[in-house]
């Protein structure tokens, strides 16, 4: 038993170690890139200094949370779950640096895709796409060292027995998952916030009230917006799903036990996630090398071969896993070999599905897109309505995907089979993530071109660029909230394991309880997040305002504004609004617990999982089909631009804006972070 446990390490942790590795090197291939523009350096430089001033100051804000939880894990266990406290110490310091290695080449890929779009498509798409896959490989390939060095350290202090495994190994694994998680929440809540104050003060002072377009470089709040984009989209999308994939590997390890089989064939079954994982690595890596537009293909062309080329493969790599794990081997009545390959089929199937509904409803020229293009004509109000219409409406076909994958994964391998379709829709995050994180670098290459005034050739790259990158980003919010409701479900299934309930009982007044109260969390959650980009918004556009007025050479092009002072505000702003959002994520599951019990807990995580995975659907498409109906109106529709279309236009987006990229992302770690929370004070609550 010690030789398959310690092999199945060493591939996981050879995996993690060949995800950073690639990493590594397309990092040194980047930063070999030539900029040539000393114009292009300054600014570029402006949005590098402010993203990473953000991320040290928003890790130095961290610490003592970290080190307060840790503590709590340490004196409320006893024996060897204390092993939970350097578990959770690994996850956070793992999550932390997949967003600092991710941040640090993006902000690095920005000038350089911007100089190499002098040299036609292809050279820039290849930058871009190659920053983003910094941070795709880094996420995978620090998830899969980080849980086999866990792994390892608790098997060597612990051992492999069967009892010892239940009680001490996989609880101490949830430390790791809780870590990640907590990183995660404040990184997507906190860039979340820094990016929208930013990115509304710029829109409504700059575009609707001064007149002058977007990205120009007079507008102070410009820089802070490109900035936001890293912290946010980059950084916080590289945690959040740094954490889905995390969640969906213990949640699947710790299921591996519920199944009635023989000690050898549930250690196989634990091992089986760790295996796929390594798959992904070298399917991820593949469909990266696969992303090139050849002169024939369109870069959302040239993104989707190497995102369906890598799928392929990762389901093709599945089949000798299977056969090498359990072949041969006796498993439980009802599962064979086969039974359990088809939830991974059904998870990749699912990341793909619901990709493709979002953008059928918020992708350009869509019909939900254009609908609120035609609403726009006749004001803000309708737009507003028009939006929220369509985002509702797109909650559904996703909830159905997700239901459909559930059942079909219990139907083939019971509840492991849930968590495998969850893994299975995570194995290509290498190349899932990249697509995502190549977004938000060619949004701030299109805005440098425009700042520094390149030639209309380039614009016209960095615009294509920036297009496909908003319809990727858009898709890959909904990719991150399907993930994160399997994730949580099979978090909460392995809750329920660990804490030894066999029955929910919907008739139990504490369940009921709890599902209520967890489903009113989001909304509570939702509505801080929004107040805060509010407070933080007003601040924003009184300081671009006071510029204005006091130095009217900003508006002439003869002064600088001052960048910094816009920087500044965002940052203090994300980091003190995002403490008390943070502390019900991770405070509510803790006090519910000790309070109402194990039954009012089930009720929570049950009542947050299904009221936030429809809230976050809704509000991350109606924000991606306000912005792209705004798009549309600036190409030319409906009036074009300074139309009073595009001013209701302007005010959606700006709704939006929260919607998309602060609220709605955050309650995808929000679901996962206190299924996570539950499963680690499991142990503690069996014993009060």
């Amino acid at each position: 038993m010690f030789t398959m446990v310690y092999t199945a390490i060493a591939a996981g942790l050879a995996g993690g170690v060949v995800a950073l590795l690639f990493a590594a090197s397309r990092a040194r291939w980047i930063l070999k890139q030539p900029t040539n523009n000393e114009s292009l350096d300054q600014i570029g430089g402006f949005v590098r200094s402010g993203a990473m001033t953000f991320l040290e100051k928003e890790y130095k804000e961290l610490a003592p949370f970290v080190i307060v939880v840790a503590a709590f894990l340490y004196i409320g266990n006893d024996g060897f779950l204390r092993l939970q406290a350097l578990s959770f110490l690994i996850g956070a310091v793992a999550s932390a640096l997949a967003g600092f290695f991710g941040m640090r080449i993006a902000t690095q890929s920005n000038t350089r895709t911007t100089a190499a779009a002098l040299n036609g498509m292809d050279a820039a798409l290849k930058v871009a796409f190659s920053g983003g896959a910094v941070m795709g490989m880094s996420v995978v390939g620090l998830v899969l060292a980080g849980i086999s060095v866990v792994l390892l350290i608790a098997v060597r202090q612990i051992g492999v027995e069967a009892d010892a495994m239940i009680r001490y190994v996989l609880p101490t694994m949830s430390g790791f998952s809780l870590g990640a998680s907590s990183i995660a929440l404040f990184a997507r809540l906190g860039g979340g916030i820094f990016t929208k104050a930013a990115d509304v003060g710029a829109d409504l002072v700059g575009k609707v009230e001064a007149g002058i377009p977007e990205d120009d470089p007079r507008n102070p709040a410009t820089i802070a917006d490109n900035v936001g984009d890293n912290v946010g989209d980059v950084a916080g999308m590289g945690a959040d799903l740094f954490e889905s994939f995390v969640g969906s590997l213990v949640g699947a390890m710790i299921l591996a036990f519920s199944v009635d089989a023989s000690y050898d064939v549930r250690m196989r079954l634990m091992f089986f996630p760790i295996a796929l994982g390594v798959v992904g690595v070298v399917a991820s890596i593949i469909g990266i090398q696969m992303v090139k537009t050849g002169g024939k293909r369109s870069p959302q062309q040239a993104l989707n071969h190497g995102s369906f080329g890598a799928a392929i493969l990762a389901s093709i790599g599945a089949i000798p896993v299977l056969l090498l794990l359990f072949q041969g081997r006796a498993l439980p009545a009802g599962m064979t070999m086969w039974r359990i390959y088809w939830p991974v089929l059904f998870g990749l199937a699912a990341g793909i599905g619901i990709g493709m509904f979002t953008e059928l409803f918020t992708g350009t020229g869509r019909k939900p897109v254009r609908s609120i293009v035609k609403a726009a004509i006749t004001g803000p109000a309708t737009t507003i309505i028009t939006g929220m219409g369509v985002g509702m409406l797109s909650a559904l076909f996703p909830v159905v995907l997700i239901c459909i994958t559930i059942f079909a994964g219990h139907a083939f391998a019971g509840l492991y089979g849930v968590a495998i379709a969850a893994v299975g829709m995570l194995v290509t995050l290498g190349v899932q993530l990249s697509v995502d994180a190549y977004g938000p670098i060619a949004d701030n290459a299109g805005g440098l071109a425009v700042m520094c005034d390149f030639p209309k050739e380039v614009r016209g790259i960095t615009d294509e660029l920036d297009s496909v990158g908003n319809t990727t980003a858009a898709v890959g919010k909904g990719f991150a909230i399907g993930s994160a409701a399997l994730t949580a479900i099979i978090l909460l299934s392995a809750f329920r394991e660990s804490a030894g309930v066999a029955v929910i009982d919907l008739a139990n007044t504490n369940v009921l309880i709890g599902v209520l109260f967890g489903a009113v969390i989001p909304y509570l959650f939702s509505a801080l997040a929004m107040n805060a980009i509010g407070t933080s918004a007003f601040e924003m556009i009184e300081e671009v305002r006071r510029q204005f007025k006091e130095t009217p050479g900003i508006l002439k092009g003869t002064h600088l504004p001052d960048y910094d002072r816009c920087i500044a505000i965002s940052t203090a702003s994300a980091l003190e609004q995002m403490r008390l959002p943070g502390f019900i994520a991770v405070g509510t599951p803790v006090l519910v617990g000790f309070i109402g019990g194990i039954e009012m807990l089930v009720g929570l995580l049950v009542g947050v999982t299904a009221s936030g995975v429809v809230l976050a659907i809704f509000m991350a498409n109606s924000g991606g089909a306000w912005d792209n109906a705004k798009k549309m109106i600036e190409s030319g529709e409906g009036g074009g631009r300074g139309s009073e279309a595009h001013k209701a236009s302007v005010v959606g987006d700006t709704v939006g804006d929260p919607f998309k990229d602060t609220a709605g992302p955050a309650i995808n770690i929000l679901v996962k972070l206190m299924s996570v929370v539950a499963l680690v004070i499991a142990p503690i609550l069996q014993n009060l």
